[in-house]
């Protein structure tokens, strides 16, 4: 029981988290994902300009506590193809950018799948904050980027980008200065099948490459529970994007 406690203790203390608030695996079937939330998140229909122009469909997971902002954005991009094939029709004679070659796809539409994870971490590498940490890291072995940031007025942020199945992931966690990092929240965002079991594969996931195709889906490793692979879907089932 000791054990047990120091453990839980340590977590919370780790996590910026207090004994009274709620800490549960939250799970969006309908976008694939699973994470830890401080309870049930709002969840808002957003449209996302790519970085070639596109208008894409996604929703964002959002709670706030005080000045604390825990928030999940999926775009998703399976769509862009036929978004791209239909711009092509309205390309001007002697445009060939507009129409596009065999490597970017019609429209350009493979170079902005490509192009997607780098086009959303700049967006965080631009804001009026200092960049405290940019590096590559891995969720369940799907490739992307880590981010931490020093806001102007002190508070931190801590971001992951990353995308698997043609779909756009954003993790953001601002909490105040004096805070304990909200590193816990950064690196839980793990993947679900349509069941809401977990997934992990067995060597690295690249979307530029397995979501988009080119190579066959790496081997999965089994269902993966957080760090490591586990049992079913377990806590709340998503709101809209969970049933």
């Amino acid at each position: 029981m000791r054990t047990t406690t120091f453990v839980v203790a340590f977590i919370l203390s780790i996590s910026g988290l207090s004994a009274g608030q709620e800490l549960a695996e939250y799970h969006s079937i309908r976008d694939g994902f699973k994470i830890l939330f401080l309870g049930e998140p709002a969840v808002t229909n957003i449209t996302w300009a790519s970085h070639q122009g596109y208008m894409l469909p996604g929703r964002v997971y959002r709670v706030d506590r005080g000045r604390e902002h825990y928030s999940v954005t999926v775009v998703d991009y399976s769509g862009i193809e036929q978004m791209a094939i239909a711009r092509v029709k309205t390309c001007p004679a002697g445009a060939p950018l507009c129409r596009g070659t065999d490597i970017s796809g019609p429209g350009l539409w493979k170079h902005d799948v490509r192009e997607a994870l780098l086009f959303a971490t700049s967006k965080f590498v631009e804001r009026d904050a200092k960049v405290t940490e940019l590096t590559w890291s891995q969720l369940d072995m799907v490739e992307g980027n880590e981010i931490q940031l020093l806001n102007a007025d002190q508070s931190r942020t801590y971001g992951y980008v990353t995308m698997h199945e043609m779909k756009l992931y954003i993790t953001e966690a601002t909490v105040p200065k004096g805070s304990p990092p909200a590193t816990l929240f950064q690196t839980s965002l793990g993947w679900v099948d349509k069941d809401g079991n977990g997934i992990r594969y067995q060597t690295v996931y690249s979307n530029e490459f397995h979501g988009m195709r080119v190579y066959p889906v790496p081997p999965l490793a089994g269902a993966a529970g957080g760090r490591a692979a586990g049992a079913g879907p377990q806590g709340r089932q998503g709101g809209t994007g969970g049933r």
